[in-house]
């Protein structure tokens, strides 16, 4: 299954962890958006930004 992660918030006044993770998730601005596999890996790195990101799966 994959799933369709997208930037919603700006993390500007947000820990330098968070917007690291959000990079690395492939999203650099508001309304950007990546889609990925759905793994844990990829589940842990939504859940430490959820409250920046909207996440929505995609059919395959």
């Amino acid at each position: 299954m994959k799933i369709k992660v997208t930037l919603v918030k700006s993390p500007i006044s947000h820990p330098e962890q968070q917007r690291k993770v959000l990079q690395s998730l492939g999203l650099g601005k508001i309304g950007s958006s990546a889609v990925h596999h759905d793994s844990p890996a990829i589940q842990g790195m939504i859940r430490k930004c959820d409250h920046l990101v909207s996440v929505e799966n995609v059919a395959e």
